[in-house]
């Protein structure tokens, strides 16, 4: 580990904060926390390693604040969580192999069938389910889904948290449940990734310790800010975010 100046440290917890703040509640906080550790000069794989570190440490404590609350579905995430986990290790060892970036335009269009069915549907959501019945069918796909996105997690990953909600919301939670579930999930993928990342050599910790501090603190206040304001403040922001993200995409795809 390397010994960082104070002034880098503040600006990983800070930004850290901000990304787990809003990752916590809607997902994308990697539009925060991948550019500042870019802006730290780290090699690529290094950065999503690193991030990846970071982020599992904020995921965990937005994970126990939703479990506290009671508004996880421990029934349904008894069975996606081992799946998440597996799917990230898979999309992990594939990214060392394979270019991720031909995923790009496919996930833009996602973005904004999402988006725009988010601003056709106002009252979707809005209920405060924390647990549903759905047909077999329906959880079959809900669990073949979630793998996918585990390994998409861990394979390229942005857009996984909005992704994620969105799943839950069609498998009809309200939106606070739906991020508690989305919370979990990602927590299993993101546990995986960072794992493998750093069993591979591929994580600065003396980056993702001061980084992820900040996204424990940010994760936990968002996820009390979701449960204390229900569906009012998330479904806004997660239409914010996700609009953010197609934008972010397309850059990069244009770039």
């Amino acid at each position: 580990m390397e010994t960082l100046d104070f002034m880098t440290m503040a600006v990983m917890a800070t930004m850290g904060f901000v990304a787990a703040f809003v990752d916590s509640v809607v997902g994308g906080g990697g539009l925060i926390s991948v550019p500042t550790l870019m802006w730290a000069g780290l090699p690529m794989l290094n950065v999503l390693g690193t991030n990846k570190i970071a982020s599992t440490m904020g995921a965990i404590a937005g994970f126990w604040t939703y479990l506290r609350s009671g508004t996880i579905d421990k029934k349904i995430m008894r069975v996606m969580f081992p799946l998440a986990f597996v799917g990230s290790i898979g999309g992990v060892l594939t990214v060392r192999l394979i270019p991720p970036d031909f995923l790009r335009p496919l996930v833009v269009v996602m973005l904004i069938v999402i988006a725009v069915y988010s601003l056709v549907r106002k009252n979707w959501g809005s209920d405060s389910k924390r647990t549903v019945s759905v047909s077999h069918g329906k959880y079959l796909v809900a669990l073949a889904v979630i793998f996918a996105l585990g390994f998409y997690d861990g394979f390229f990953g942005p857009g996984t948290g909005s992704f994620m909600l969105f799943l839950f919301l069609m498998t009809g939670y309200g939106f606070v449940g739906a991020a508690a579930n989305a919370r979990a999930a990602n927590l299993a993928s993101n546990l995986a990734a960072a794992f493998l990342f750093a069993g591979l050599g591929l994580a600065n910790f003396s980056y993702a310790i001061p980084m992820g501090l900040g996204m424990i603190l940010g994760a936990a206040c968002g996820a009390r800010m979701a449960i204390s304001k229900g569906a009012a403040y998330v479904r806004p922001l997660f239409i914010v975010m996700t609009t953010v993200l197609i934008g972010k995409q397309l850059i990069e795809l244009f770039k």
